[in-house]
C-alpha cells in the first residue's frame, strides 16, 4: 500500500517537473481551459519516466523472489544459515525503501508545495496531467502481459511445431 502512495506522488511530481513556460503559455493561451491533445504527449513521457522510477522503489520494497528463492532450496543442510540471511537481507532491504521513500516524500512534498504556491491556477491542471498519467500506467501492463500470450498461443496450438520461433518470440517479450 505504501508503495502505491509513493507511486502516486512520483507521478505527480514528475508531472510537475513538465511544467515550464511553454505550458504555462499554452494555459494562458486556452485561457485555463485544459488542452488535452498538448498535455497527452508530456503525460506519456512522464508516465514512461515515472515507471522507471517505480520500478527501482519496487526492487526494494517486493521481497517475495527472495521468499521464493528460499523455498526452492533442496539442500536442508545449513537451513537455519540460510533462514537468518533471508531475515538479515529482508530487513536490510526495508529499511533502505523506507528512506529511500521518505526522502522522496519529502523532496517532493517541498516541490510541491512550492509549485503550488507560486503556480496557484495551474493545480487542476497538474492533477488533471497526474490522473492521466496515472491512469496510462495502470492500463500499459495489460498491453505489456497480452503480447507474449498472442504469440504463444499459437506456436502451442501448432502440433507439428512449426512456429517454434514464435514461442521463443514470446518468451524474449516475456523478459521485458
Amino acid at each position: 500500500m505504501d508503495l502505491f502512495f509513493i507511486s502516486f506522488s512520483i507521478f505527480y511530481v514528475v508531472n510537475a517537473l513538465f511544467y515550464n513556460d511553454d505550458t504555462m503559455h499554452n494555459i494562458y493561451i486556452n485561457k485555463g481551459s485544459f488542452d488535452l491533445e498538448y498535455q497527452l504527449p508530456i503525460s506519456i513521457y512522464s508516465s514512461l519516466i515515472s515507471m522507471v522510477l517505480n520500478k527501482i522503489l519496487e526492487l526494494l520494497a517486493l521481497i517475495s523472489n527472495s521468499i521464493i528463492e528460499f523455498k526452492r532450496e533442496k539442500g536442508k543442510e545449513n537451513l537455519l544459515k540460510k533462514k537468518k540471511e533471508l531475515n538479515f537481507k529482508i530487513k536490510v532491504k526495508s529499511i533502505i525503501y523506507f528512506l529511500v521513500s521518505f526522502i522522496f516524500l519529502i523532496c517532493f512534498w517541498y516541490y510541491i508545495s512550492m509549485f503550488g504556491t507560486i503556480y496557484k491556477n495551474t493545480q487542476m491542471h497538474l492533477l488533471k496531467d497526474t490522473l492521466i498519467s496515472f491512469g496510462l500506467s495502470l492500463i500499459y501492463p495489460f498491453g505489456i502481459h497480452l503480447l507474449p500470450g498472442i504469440f504463444r498461443i499459437p506456436s502451442l496450438a501448432d502440433k507439428k511445431n512449426k512456429r517454434a520461433c514464435l514461442y521463443k518470440f514470446s518468451k524474449v517479450l516475456q523478459l521485458l
